[in-house]
């Protein structure tokens, strides 16, 4: 039975709206690299802690420190990720990562004032890490740019939110920043 032409072009075009992009040409690497680079940051609580710990205790310090400790923060967390992708090993990355979580919680919780270019360093030095293990998860179909701007952007986010928290109120901070020291901890001992 052959049904009349306009129910075959009623049936054609219903089943076209229906029907899925080519999978091997979709166009969405570059929105999937930038995608999966901002949402890296948020998807373990030892990035998501540090970074809040970053912007927590800049505010802490004040000053020039507000700004200079997450910017140090940012670009050495860039070349971490440069060093990930053009083949460089940064050993017990893991190890260090955790280990910036209890510190930088630590430094919250007991409101630890250092100078500004002593802050950089402590920050970089903590990003260099993450931004290694930012660079060794980015998906091989992932624009490194993209997927670069996609983890600096969500970090320059929780480094903001830290800042923010920090209007919490002194004792509200600390406390944070020994919650955020107890995750280290806990970080460390279950590796």
């Amino acid at each position: 039975m052959t049904l009349p032409t306009p129910i075959r072009w009623i049936v054609s075009a219903s089943l076209a709206l229906f029907a899925g992009a080519a999978s091997a040409h979709t166009g969405d690497h570059a929105v999937a690299g930038f995608a999966s680079g901002l949402a890296h940051p948020f998807l373990g609580l030892d990035h998501l802690f540090a970074m809040l710990a970053i912007g927590l205790w800049a505010a802490q310090q004040g000053g020039r420190a507000l700004w200079a400790v997450p910017a140090a923060f940012v670009a050495a967390m860039g070349l971490g990720g440069l060093l990930a992708w053009s083949g460089g090993v940064l050993p017990q990355a893991e190890t260090a990562i955790a280990l910036s979580v209890l510190v930088l919680g630590v430094l919250v919780a007991t409101r630890r004032l250092w100078a500004a270019p002593i802050g950089m360093l402590v920050a970089a030095g903590f990003a260099l890490f993450h931004g290694y293990a930012h660079g060794l998860e980015m998906p091989q179909a992932a624009s490194p740019a993209l997927y670069a701007l996609g983890f600096v952007l969500a970090t320059v986010a929780l480094h903001g939110a830290g800042m923010a928290g920090s209007l919490a109120g002194r004792r509200a901070v600390q406390v944070a920043g020994a919650g955020i020291a107890a995750t280290g901890l806990a970080l460390i001992v279950a590796m």
